[in-house]
């Protein structure tokens, strides 16, 4: 389902598009993050003053239209966001074999604990979960959860072996 997609750098053009993407998906029906703290005017301005020229960020195009954003921070999977309209259709699995690809020496993430989908979608990428928090130290001040995957730093050795 994935066919017609593309992927490339965030440009200067795409980032009202793209934080109209990231609010959209923070604010869908059934949404398991808590409310943004920003304006979607402020989310817009964070996409063009600090995402554009400091992070690594991607967007997944269809039909011309864009309908994902990936921004790696570091070893960091800082912001991962699909449209609700395109969710269910592998493009977040296309983002993050893209992230894993560029970082192959591991990656980290937070997501919040009440974001039950956004960890199994991760686990089943074969992130786990290392840490959780009280969220004391992020904006939103709502319990998250810390996620690695491969030999990121912070991976617990396996247990298994």
């Amino acid at each position: 389902m994935t066919d017609d997609l593309l992927v490339r750098p965030l440009e200067p053009s795409d980032t009202a598009e793209a934080a109209a993407v990231w609010w959209r998906s923070r604010h869908a029906d059934g949404s398991q993050l808590p409310p943004a703290i920003h304006t979607a005017e402020q989310v817009a301005g964070w996409f063009a003053d600090v995402l554009l020229p400091d992070g690594e960020t991607w967007v997944a195009l269809d039909a011309d239209r864009i309908v994902a954003v990936l921004t790696l921070d570091g070893d960091d999977l800082d912001q991962l966001y699909v449209a609700p309209e395109a969710a269910g259709r592998g493009i977040g699995s296309v983002l993050v074999d893209l992230a894993k690809d560029l970082r192959p020496g591991g990656l980290a993430l937070w997501t919040f604990q009440t974001n039950l989908r956004a960890q199994a979608f991760y686990q089943r990428h074969g992130f786990r979960e290392v840490r959780r928090t009280d969220g004391a130290a992020n904006e939103e001040h709502a319990p998250d959860v810390r996620m690695t995957w491969g030999g990121h730093p912070e991976s617990e050795p396996d247990r298994t072996s």
